[in-house]
């Protein structure tokens, strides 16, 4: 399998320029898929633009100047997608990695100090001693107890990533979109269309317009007001 890939064929959420070179580095397996998530050197060399080229990322990297989600990562193809928090402390930075109304990634400044994380819960199973484990969209797996369910989105501290607070998928509860035509759009849930087909579930969002979108764009991110600092969408 390539370590590459064209730039002509990466993901459109990529704001990265397509015809400059033949030739862009390729995300590792990881904690995102492939298709939305990018290589933690494309975010420090043309988002941040805090090194000119792959080889000052490496070594920026293998110094462990970059922390994602807390902890320092030398993986320069480590896959980041969304709500992840990049930071550099040696310039006291903190972004949040997030989606446009074009659905492209931008990161959003932070203040610096204590930040918190979302996750979505992608799904749950039962493990032995009647718990739960919670399969998370960041990639990481939780031990809870309580009442989740998929959907819901978990407020996570960092960089231990534990659960501070849960906001349920539900009707009146606030949700930001990260896919579609609406992607970057935030309102509240009116309703949730279950579908009993293999389609997605669908779901009515009431915002500035009233809107309807698939279940998988759906992100939970507050009650009335977010429990994070999303920033203004470009």
């Amino acid at each position: 399998m390539s370590r590459h890939q064209k730039r002509v064929t990466v993901p459109v959420s990529w704001p990265i320029a397509r015809k400059t070179h033949t030739w862009v580095a390729k995300t590792s397996p990881g904690p995102h898929s492939s298709t939305e998530s990018m290589p933690l050197v494309m975010v420090l060399r043309d988002m941040l633009k805090l090194v000119d080229n792959a080889r000052e990322a490496k070594r920026v990297l293998h110094e462990g100047k970059v922390l994602v989600d807390g902890k320092a990562q030398k993986n320069y193809k480590l896959p980041v997608g969304i709500f992840d928090v990049i930071s550099v402390p040696a310039s006291n930075q903190q972004y949040r990695m997030l989606k446009d109304e074009k659905g492209m990634f931008y990161l959003s400044s932070l203040e610096t100090g204590n930040v918190r994380k979302l996750a979505r819960v992608e799904n749950k199973t039962s493990i032995k001693g009647n718990r739960q484990q919670l399969n998370l969209s960041d990639g990481s797996n939780k031990l809870a107890e309580g009442e989740f369910k998929v959907g819901d989105s978990l407020v996570l501290s960092l960089p231990e990533k534990n659960i501070e607070d849960r906001i349920g998928f539900e009707v009146g509860n606030l949700a930001m979109v990260v896919g579609g035509k609406h992607s970057g759009q935030t309102g509240k849930i009116k309703e949730i269309i279950t579908v009993k087909s293999s389609r997605p579930n669908r779901v009515i969002i009431s915002g500035d317009e009233e809107f309807e979108t698939i279940e998988d764009y759906v992100y939970m991110i507050g009650i009335d007001q977010p429990v994070i600092k999303l920033g203004a969408v470009r």
